[in-house]
Formats: structure tokens, C-alpha cells, sequence
């Protein structure tokens, strides 16, 4: 079966779907009847496939790859330069170029980039943080281990507004800083983050935005202190992440991890650390991750945010309105008035999500995710449970037994989904909510998750080693 997206990148402003094709697009997979359908990936909240170009440009690279700012031979200064030029790409996507002062660090991943925010703040439990109950784990655990968490509640609609920002923000004793989402990950509801910025910079409070789903979507914002995203979330999947913030920040102290390339000098009773960012970035810098990302940015500004936000609402619209029209479909998160990015995350009347998630791979080639998206607290909001309830499943999650755990079906689309994309898991949640599996599932109690009956004729992948679930938290 040939790839059905082999399509060039549209004309700057042009919106037409699929905007861009990924590499892995419509690769036939075995499914439960016994035929090949092609893959259709909708958990691009999760992780996206890899533009063309970037894959160029890791292809293109490989015979030069060397180290970093390790050497004076020629492959090291070439690829010493093209990680130079991915730094400088993402201090501009993130709208820093003419801001003196802001540098560009790059971690693993959006995670590792808040961790090493946290400590390099040095905050104490005297300190206050204020976050939302949104947040991706990635912007709450961090925070929680550091310092005292104060807390922006949502409604049960996932939102909530400026005024509930600043009224916290206000509480004493005064914050040292706002952690806060630019988009859920799991609704694809953006906070109004400009008013909500402002209302913290009059206060004096710093603002660190996680961008990691808002990137791929939306231009970042230009007026927080700290941004943090992922290449993987934005079609570079080799494995980097960004943290772009004031050089004054990382000047003093020592940094998170320490190691070869963060020093200028080292004595066994005394350490010299070099400036940033160079101090931050200890050990062999990921330079494949830093090109395949520079190589994401060019294309995404190639199609221009014009041509992503007409894309995105189109897609949204018709993934929220679909899903919210199925009987026996619950959708999670604000109203169909609400503008979101192409998230939807959703319930099926007397159908575990992860049943739901195992039929649309196993019967449909469907890829979507399921389970608490790593934003428990939030998630248990927008089902509406109780504090009792929470503390039920957790005491049997205690004695391994995920078989009841609550959650949610989450479709993430990105600029390689199209209409056809999005009736085609229409057709197939409704399917779904309404009829018997094509196989027997068993679950595992373990884990939570339904495996297919594996012994027919259908190739279908067995359980996974180890009993891992497929919804870590």
C-alpha cells in the first residue's frame, strides 16, 4: 500500500488538509477481521510522527555527526555551528529575537527542562507557586517537590477564567511564580494567557508557561519569563526540548546536572562553571534531536500560522461536534462554543476506556490514547468525582489492581489530519458505543488494559512484556 499523503507543503497562508504529510503515514497494520487497514495515528497530543524535512536533514546530517563543542576538527565545528543555528531557530519561534538578554537551553524533553527550571530557581517550601489544576504533571510535580503549591481551580468544564487567576494570585503570602499551561493536553482548552501574564507581571510574579501542547498549534508566548516545549509534540521526535528564559536566571550557582561541557575549570576542591547556556546543558548534547528541530520550526513557519489556525479550528470543530453528536458519547472538557486545538477527549456509555482504545487499534487501525493523560487532578474534575471516589481507586490501585480505574478516550489530530481523518473515527466510536467487539478481549487487572484475542488468524501484537500499562500516569 503507497503512502496516500505524498503531497508538497502548501503556499504560505494556504489552508488545505492534510497540510503536511508525516513520515509512517497510512502504514497497513493487521487488524481483528483479518485485514490490513491503513494506521490512522490521532494521539498527536501525545507524540507526532516526524515531518519529511526533518528526517531529511537527520539523513543528510548522520555522516557528519561528531560532538558538539568538542573538538577543532572539521565534523565537530560543522555540527558545533548547526546546534548554534537550532538554539538561535528556537529563541525565534519562541519570539525572543530583539529581547536582550534570553537564552535557549536545550533538555531531553519539556519534563526535564521544568525539573531543571525548579532547582536552578532555588526555592524553598517557604516560597509559593501558584499552578492550575490543568496542568500537565510535567508542570505540578516539579513545582510540589520545590516549594508550596497554591492552586487555580477549574470549573467542571476544565475552564476557568482571568479573574480566578488573579484572585489566587493575590492570596498571601505573595507567590515568587505562576506555573500554567498553554493548552490542556487533555481538552485542548487554552487559557486566556495574555490578561492572566499581565495580571502576574503587575503583581510581580514571573510566569512560566509549559508550551509543550500550545507549540505545534499556536504561536508561543512572547511575554512570559520562561517557556518550556517539545520537539516530539511538534514533528521532530529524535528527542529534545527547550526551556527559553533570561540568561540572569542561570548566571549564578550551580546547575541540575553536572558534568563535562557545563565547566570552565575544575580543581578537586573547586569548580569553575562556564556561562549560560553552555552550564546548563552537561554531557554529549542530543545535536540529532537539535537539527531534526530546527528542521520542524523552518516547516512550520513555511506554512505559517495562518494556514496551522484555520487548519486546527476546521479539524476541531469537526472532532468535538462529531464526537458530542454520537449516542452513548460523553465529551469532556468546555463547550462546543469554545475555540480549543484539535483535542477532544471523551466517554462511551458502559464501555471502559480502555476497551475503547483497544477496539479502535484492533478492529479499526485507529490510534488514540486513554487513560488520565498525566493530569490526574484534572481529569477527575472533568469526570466530576468525588473526593470518596478518588480515594477508592487509589487504595485499590495500591493493591495492583488497575482494572477500575477512571478515565477518558483522548483523539489529538495535527497537521497531517484530515475531514476524511476525523469521520473515520466518528464512524468508528459509533460502532463502538453501539455494537459487540469483532474478538473476545481479556483484561488484565494489572495494568488496566484489554488485549484482543490473539490465537486467530489476525496479526494482531500480543501484550507487551514486563505489564506495563499502555496509560502510564
Amino acid at each position: 500500500m503507497t503512502d496516500r499523503r505524498h503531497q508538497a507543503i502548501p503556499a504560505r497562508g494556504q489552508v488545505v488538509g492534510p497540510l503536511v504529510p508525516l513520515v509512517g503515514d497510512g502504514i497497513p497494520v493487521a487488524c481483528a477481521d483479518g485485514t490490513e487497514r491503513p494506521y490512522l495515528w490521532l494521539d498527536a497530543a501525545a507524540s507526532t510522527g516526524a515531518v519529511r524535512p526533518a528526517l531529511a536533514r537527520v539523513q543528510e546530517f548522520l555522516p557528519w555527526y561528531s560532538s558538539v563543542h568538542r573538538g577543532a576538527g572539521h565534523k565537530s565545528q560543522v555540527i558545533t555551528s548547526a546546534y548554534g543555528d537550532a538554539r538561535a531557530a528556537a529563541l525565534a519561534f519562541a519570539r525572543r529575537i530583539g529581547r536582550h538578554g534570553d537564552v535557549a537551553i536545550l533538555y531531553h524533553d519539556t519534563t526535564e527542562a521544568l525539573n531543571n527550571l525548579a532547582y536552578r530557581l532555588r526555592m524553598t517550601r517557604d516560597d509559593v507557586v501558584v499552578a492550575t489544576v490543568a496542568e500537565h504533571h510535567a508542570n505540578l510535580l516539579p513545582w510540589s517537590r520545590a516549594a508550596t503549591c497554591r492552586y487555580i481551580e477549574c470549573g467542571r468544564d476544565g475552564t476557568f477564567g482571568v479573574s480566578d487567576a488573579l484572585f489566587v494570585l493575590d492570596q498571601q503570602p505573595a507567590p515568587r511564580l505562576l506555573a500554567i499551561t498553554g493548552a490542556s493536553n487533555v481538552t485542548g482548552w487554552m487559557p486566556p494567557l495574555a490578561p492572566i501574564i499581565a495580571g502576574a507581571h503587575e503583581r510581580g510574579i514571573p510566569v512560566v508557561v509549559d508550551a509543550a501542547q500550545l507549540a505545534p498549534h499556536r504561536p508561543l508566548p512572547a511575554d512570559a519569563d520562561f517557556v518550556a516545549w517539545s520537539g516530539h509534540k511538534m514533528y521532530a521526535p529524535f528527542g529534545v526540548g527547550v526551556l527559553v528564559g533570561p540568561r540572569t536566571a542561570f548566571a549564578d550557582g550551580d546547575p541540575f546536572l553536572a558534568g563535562g561541557g557545563a565547566v570552565d575549570l575544575v580543581d578537586l576542591d573547586e569548580v569553575v562553571w562556564t556561562d549560560p547556556p553552555d552550564r546548563e546543558e552537561a554531557g554529549s548534547a542530543d545535536v540529532i534531536g537539535a537539527v531534526a528541530l530546527h528542521a520542524a520550526i523552518g516547516t512550520l513557519n513555511q506554512i505559517g500560522w495562518a494556514a496551522l489556525t484555520g487548519h486546527d479550528r476546521s479539524i476541531a470543530r469537526s472532532l468535538r461536534h462529531g464526537l458530542a453528536s454520537i449516542p452513548g458519547v460523553q465529551l469532556l472538557g468546555p463547550g462546543l462554543d469554545t475555540e480549543t486545538l484539535p483535542v477532544a477527549a471523551f466517554t462511551v456509555h458502559g464501555v471502559p476506556h480502555a476497551l475503547v482504545a483497544a477496539r479502535l487499534a484492533a478492529e479499526e487501525a485507529i490510534a488514540v490514547r486513554h487513560g488520565c493523560f498525566c493530569a490526574h487532578p484534572y481529569l477527575m474534575r472533568l469526570l466530576g468525582l468525588s473526593r470518596e471516589e478518588v480515594q477508592r481507586y487509589r487504595d485499590q490501585v495500591r493493591r495492583g489492581d488497575r482494572s477500575a480505574m477512571p478515565g477518558a478516550v483522548r483523539a489529538s489530530a495535527g497537521i497531517n489530519t484530515t475531514e476524511d481523518d476525523v469521520r473515520r473515527l466518528l464512524a468508528a466510536v459509533a460502532r463502538v458505543a453501539d455494537g459487540p467487539p469483532l474478538v473476545r478481549y481479556h483484561q488484565d487487572r494489572h495494568t488496566g488494559d484489554y488485549h484482543p484475542d490473539t490465537s486467530g488468524p489476525a496479526r494482531l501484537p500480543r501484550p507487551r512484556p514486563g505489564r506495563r500499562s499502555c496509560s502510564p500516569g
